[in-house]
């Protein structure tokens, strides 16, 4: 796979850094000149991968699965979007209220969007940092002053009070854009957070149903295993029957009641994994395991969706949240850039301030009692020891991290999608081949029964072939269910269809922040 991009790993930032790569005098004549230059590379987001497929050519063209005697054929439709709430399409009612009791109940959510809240707080602080700073100050003082202070010890102490009011101005100039870059840097780390928000969301919805998918497999395996229990112990009276008529050995009852007991013994881990399954769903969705939830599942309740929608190769790292997440980390690694270079030249700050000095507060602003001054303070590294130096190297392998894990996410991500893709076709090709052992073991084990009760046969073929059937039908039970699982799989692998739904951090807000939380007062001690 080709990343034809400015920071794919064989070439990493060339264009962006390059333009770092200018003689200090240049840079020194952009700052006088320009006031409002920003030292440091433009950021540019990296191309997609420059591929028309996620599979090698051969399994590209596979775009239908086959149909089974348990469902209906899959067809993939490159280049279909993805709706916003794509489970919907399982066509399962309580599957979409327990997404949505998620979507409000959840604290990994809760977290997620406070991270991003205070993300972008801490931007929208930092753009302030462009704008004169006007502070107030007033002092009062009672002090005494002795002669000794100005060489004169014999000169009497003098006891006064003295009041000052004042209102001060403080401008830094950004010759050097160091501050428009933290700000750039603050803001792509806002972004970096609401997709981190997107993808916990999306990995919610994606255990939420395949959890579901879960409970409904295992109920289904525990039902067929209870339907074999059953049809074993008609069997056992019946060769029991036989047996006290003299028609059937001990051997043979023995058998049948191992057989009987060996299939008991299956069901317990079901349903523990079950219990186990209800407890992850139940805490899924915000609820402690003890409170239980209403939504039962069951294969039946779960259409496969026919038609699945595949996005272009081209569009998978704008819709994948991961990957976007790692272009806003790659976003605030190039702001770094800048931040570091601006400290290598000089910074500019102009300071004002006017007020009132008076030995009484009455006195103040009166005539005579005003005060004030005007500044500039030019501060230019001279000598750190390399210290700013080593900064902006850290600065640029910070920059290449980043780099190389944008593009790990990205392979990531076409690998998720072609392995899903994988995984739908052979799900169907290992369902049709279940749906087929399942009927031949049944004409099997129904042949064997009859051979054995006109006595042509043994007992130990009737257990091979209810061994058979047991094992064909579990089988048969959990090929259905994976295939729904990575029907859902397939969404997460494609991003999820996150553009097409409102802003995920507004409806959080509208459904999670709207009763006043008591540190909302400015004024309150306690939080």
């Amino acid at each position: 796979m080709a990343f034809k991009t400015k920071i794919g790993l064989s070439k990493l930032i060339p264009s962006n850094l390059a333009k770092l790569r200018v003689s200090a005098f240049g840079m020194a004549l952009c700052g006088a000149v320009i006031s409002g230059c920003a030292l440091g590379p433009d950021f540019t987001e990296p191309a997609s991968p420059d591929v028309k497929g996620y599979t090698d050519s051969k399994q590209a063209k596979q775009f239908t699965t086959v149909a089974t005697a348990s469902g209906a054929a899959q067809s993939i439709v490159l280049g279909k979007d993805i709706q916003g709430q794509w489970w919907t399409l399982f066509r399962s009612p309580a599957l979409n209220q327990l997404i949505a009791k998620a979507l409000q109940r959840s604290p990994d959510l809760q977290a997620a969007l406070s991270a991003l809240t205070q993300a972008q707080e801490v931007a929208s602080a930092k753009q302030y940092a462009l704008f004169p700073a006007l502070d107030a100050s007033f002092s009062n003082s009672h002090q005494k002053i002795s002669g000794a202070q100005f060489g004169n010890p014999n000169f009497p102490g003098s006891v006064y009070s003295l009041s000052n009011a004042s209102v001060g101005v403080t401008y830094t100039l950004d010759v050097f854009g160091a501050i428009r870059r933290q700000i750039e840097g603050f803001e792509a780390q806002a972004s970096y957070q609401e997709f981190q928000l997107e993808g916990a969301f999306l990995m919610l919805a994606a255990n939420v149903a395949t959890t579901a998918i879960q409970e409904a497999s295992l109920k289904a395996q525990i039902a067929a295993t209870f339907d074999i229990i059953k049809a074993q112990e008609q069997e056992l009276a019946l060769v029991q029957q036989q047996f006290a008529l003299g028609g059937a050995s001990k051997v043979d009852v023995l058998a049948l009641q191992s057989q009987l007991q060996q299939t008991r013994i299956a069901i317990p881990p079901l349903q523990l994994q079950l219990a186990q399954n209800r407890h992850r769903l139940t805490a899924l969705v915000g609820e402690l395991p003890s409170t239980g939830l209403s939504a039962q599942f069951d294969l039946a309740s779960l259409q496969l969706p026919l038609q699945l929608p595949l996005s272009l190769p081209s569009k998978l790292v704008q819709q994948r949240p991961d990957v976007q997440a790692q272009v806003a980390l790659l976003h605030r690694a190039s702001a770094e850039i800048g931040v570091v270079s601006a400290q290598l030249f000089p910074d500019f700050t102009i300071k004002a301030n006017v007020g009132s000095i008076a030995t009484q507060i009455g006195d103040l602003f009166v005539p005579g009692s005003a005060i004030w001054n005007v500044g500039g303070n030019l501060l230019q590294p001279v000598f750190h020891g390399g210290e700013l130096l080593h900064k902006r190297r850290a600065a640029l392998a910070a920059y290449e991290q980043a780099a190389a894990q944008y593009r790990s996410t990205v392979l990531l991500a076409f690998q998720n999608v072609a392995d899903t893709l994988s995984a739908l076709e052979f799900d169907a090709a290992e369902l049709q081949a279940q749906d087929a052992a399942v009927l031949a073991a049944q004409e099997s084990l129904e042949l064997s029964r009859n051979q054995y009760q006109n006595g042509a046969i043994s007992s130990l073929p009737v257990l091979n072939a209810e061994r058979d059937y047991q094992q064909a039908r579990i089988g048969q039970i959990t090929a259905q269910a994976r295939r729904l699982a990575d029907t859902a799989a397939l969404f997460q692998a494609l991003g999820g269809g996150w553009w097409n739904r409102p802003k995920l951090a507004k409806t959080l807000q509208s459904t999670q922040m709207q009763q006043p939380k008591k540190y909302d007062c400015i004024f309150c001690l306690e939080p």
